[in-house]
């Protein structure tokens, strides 16, 4: 585990890729490619997970970091589960696993999550309904979830568009249907003390996010995904305000660096006693970590 005094700031929000981001036989590199043209990505394969725990350690920042299983849905096969964690367990000083298990799986993948928490460290649990293909509310999702919230783990669900087909034809797929953050109401009433972020600024339903926040004791929201210099007014006056505890940083790294979030955020306006508390401190607390 990693020194929480000395590291200053916990993301909340990063991807793991297989190692050296080559999917030739399935097209999973088309899909990265195009990703990394909507963000302005700089590098041509994604990190893998020890070039993260690299680049992490340099900035003296640590990171949640989790895989998405959307094998069902889009054919991509996943990064194991336990491969993430065992790599994230030999780079502890700076990484924390997240799981991701698709919830059609049912009974099944309720099994797996949790002997992921019991044997392998996990440390929360990766939803993306839109490559997923579901909607939060769906109840074929409820047994996993009732897994999750027997462990205590946080569960993050991507919310609004999203870069994931971006430009591609049909957008490859993905509907955004699916990650209005208002399905996710639903969940975070049945399962009220399993703590619940909502990942992103969720355009076009930032207002529809701070409701669903700012009404339910466990939801959270994570500010990946967007530079801060984008962020809608209305997203910041709720962080120097009423949500200022449930407010996490979250660069969606390898598509943001985590140094360019911070850049931004230094120039943001966010209220100076609010911005440890973004950056660090309501992370520290959601992870148990205090």
């Amino acid at each position: 585990m990693f020194d929480l005094a000395s590291i200053r700031a916990i993301d909340f929000h990063t991807h793991a890729e297989e190692p050296c981001g080559c999917h030739s036989d399935d097209g999973y590199d088309d899909l990265q490619s195009a990703m990394a043209k909507y963000f302005g990505a700089p590098w041509q394969h994604p990190p893998t997970i020890a070039q993260t725990a690299a680049h992490y350690r340099a900035q003296n920042i640590a990171a949640v970091i989790f895989p998405v299983d959307a094998e069902r849905e889009t054919g991509f096969r996943r990064y194991r589960n336990e491969e993430v964690a065992e790599l994230a367990a030999q780079n502890a000083d700076v990484l924390i696993p997240f799981a991701s298990i698709d919830p059609a799986k049912g009974r099944l993948g309720a099994r797996e999550a949790r002997t992921l928490v019991r044997d392998h460290g996990v440390q929360g649990f990766k939803f993306h309904p839109t490559m997923q293909g579901f909607f939060p509310n769906d109840r074929m999702a409820y047994p996993l979830y009732e897994a999750i919230a027997e462990t205590g783990k946080p569960a993050l669900f991507h919310t609004g568009q999203t870069g994931v087909g971006a430009g591609m034809r049909g957008g490859n797929g993905m509907r955004l249907k699916y990650s209005n953050p208002m399905y996710i109401d639903d969940v975070a009433v049945d399962f009220s003390d399993m703590p619940i972020i909502l990942a992103h600024p969720s355009f076009p339903w930032q207002e529809e996010a701070l409701s669903v926040a700012t009404h339910k004791p466990n939801v959270y929201i994570d500010l990946s995904g967007w530079s801060p210099k984008y962020f809608p007014p209305i997203l910041v006056r709720y962080a120097n305000t009423i949500l200022k505890h449930k407010m996490l940083f979250g660069s969606d790294w390898p598509m943001i660096a985590p140094e360019k979030w911070l850049d931004a955020f230094d120039k943001a306006d966010f209220r100076d006693e609010v911005r440890p508390l973004i950056l660090k401190d309501n992370a520290a607390r959601l992870l148990r970590l205090v």
